[in-house]
């Protein structure tokens, strides 16, 4: 008997929700991966602009692999302006890498479909390959102190209550 009732003591306590941890407030897609060094991230952007994400700390970056052919990344694509916008007063840093594709390729798309983003360029695709990404799209969510805390793979609608709400909260 005392068995039996350890054995549905155990079972309880394993079906009652674990309180206070980050995977409650997570949207959909988004995934807690603990604290992983940040590959190096050293590109011009589209302007010609040198960018190091080492020398941009003090904050949350959205760190957002993507390409013009990638069918999901371009769905997204209105989206993340959109939510670059809505987020602009968070504190969050916007990094959009463009992998491997000429600047004259992300110009016309990003003209047409997200004009005030400014992307970086990853043209020979290096960049990309130090983060390993295992798809397009891919974002990667970088802490103040440079560690990969959360990563979503795949698109999603970035601009939906949910990610906004989970987005500002980092940025506090």
């Amino acid at each position: 008997m005392k068995t039996r009732n350890l054995l549905i003591l155990v079972i309880l306590l394993l079906a009652l929700p674990a309180h206070g941890t980050a995977a409650e407030s997570l949207p959909a897609g988004v995934m807690r991966v603990n604290g992983i060094a940040a590959p190096e991230l050293k590109l011009d952007n589209i302007d010609g602009e040198a960018y190091d994400l080492a020398n941009t700390g003090g904050h949350w970056r959205f760190v957002h692999f993507w390409a013009s052919w990638c069918g999901p990344c371009r769905k997204e694509m209105p989206g993340i302006d959109r939510m670059t916008r809505l987020l602009a007063d968070s504190g969050i840093e916007f990094v959009l890498v463009n992998t491997a594709e000429t600047e004259d390729t992300v110009f016309t798309f990003l003209g047409i479909v997200a004009p005030d983003l400014v992307p970086l360029l990853d043209s020979d695709g290096v960049a990309t390959d130090a983060w390993q990404p295992r798809g397009l799209p891919a974002t990667y969510l970088v802490d103040p102190d440079g560690l990969i805390q959360y990563q979503a793979l795949g698109g999603r609608e970035w601009e939906q209550p949910e990610y906004l709400e989970f987005l500002r909260s980092l940025g506090k």
